[in-house]
């Protein structure tokens, strides 16, 4: 993997309140490896192949819709590297061509290979049965997350970062923040909005960063998997007013929060407040096919 010789604009949102809003357009990193999944898998990669594997193999991890299944399933075709998916939930053997994260993977040439839920919750043992059967293999963790990633999302920094008083940012498996909140200048805060109902998160970012200046808010709009009314309506409207498109997974529910922390005055008068758009937009297809099984109004 390079680095992108690309700039990445940061837009501002502008808004009738006594702070200054803006987001960083990861998404437009990369068309299919998107947002922070590029940066996240960036080191763990090129210092898998500095290795010279004589066959190189990534296994990864993920739910039925997962970015990072995505991301990597997108490497492993662009690199000519093969790809194993280990997908959580057994039901989904014989219905991944109904899922277009899973048939987009499956193109791409990504093995899947399915497992029950509890067993995908002891992804330890998982991992180190994998690692006998593919002993060369870089086995990636759920989300992309670990020292690499954590490593590779300081790219998300640059000097026009600096600038910003608060940096926000979606949390799921916890990498991304890990990096930022690593990073970032020491007098800068940043804000985590959980995107999933994981009481161990603190911990697991404590582990990958030396510092504690971060706080965790939980979005308010469900975990994975739920998407709200409300939220779906916030992402409509904010593309239609600031031509940016917004996923409900991460970055949707992520705004959204951040918007009410507006409202209630969350931040001092005059703060200039950095969001992250973390990609996922390839989650709007799967998420409108549900929203159009249950007769919900869909994304636009």
């Amino acid at each position: 993997m390079n680095v992108p010789e690309i700039h990445i604009p940061i837009v501002e949102i502008p808004i009738e309140k006594n702070v200054k809003l803006f987001i960083k357009r990861e998404d437009l990193i990369h068309p299919q490896i998107s947002g922070n999944k590029y940066w996240k898998l960036f080191y763990n990669v090129n210092y898998y192949l500095d290795k010279k594997p004589e066959k190189p193999y990534v296994i990864t991890f993920g739910g039925a819709f997962s970015n990072h299944i995505s991301a990597v399933s997108a490497l492993g075709s662009l690199t000519g590297i093969p790809t194993l998916g280990i997908i959580r939930g057994e039901e989904l053997k014989d219905k991944w061509r109904d899922n277009s994260t899973l048939l987009f993977a499956k193109r791409n040439g990504m093995n899947l290979r399915f497992v029950t839920r509890e067993e995908y919750r002891h992804k330890e043992k998982l991992t180190e049965f994998l690692q006998k059967e593919f002993p060369e293999a870089l086995i990636v963790p759920e989300g992309g997350t670990n020292e690499d990633a954590v490593e590779g999302v300081k790219m998300m920094l640059n000097n026009e970062t600096k600038d910003f008083d608060y940096l926000c940012t979606a949390v799921g498996t916890g990498g991304t923040i890990a990096g930022i909140s690593k990073f970032c200048e020491d007098n800068q805060k940043v804000i985590g909005i959980k995107a999933v109902e994981d009481d161990s998160l603190e911990n697991r970012i404590l582990e990958l960063t030396s510092k504690k200046n971060f706080t965790l808010i939980d979005s308010g709009l469900g975990g994975y998997g739920k998407i709200k009314d409300e939220n779906v309506c916030f992402i409509n409207d904010f593309k239609e007013k600031y031509e940016v498109p917004l996923d409900p997974i991460y970055t949707g529910k992520m705004m959204q929060r951040v918007f009410k922390l507006i409202d209630e005055d969350y931040f001092p008068e005059n703060s200039k407040i950095l969001c992250f758009h973390t990609g996922g937009l390839q989650g709007i297809e799967g998420a409108n096919l549900l929203l159009e099984k249950q007769n919900r109004s869909l994304i636009i």
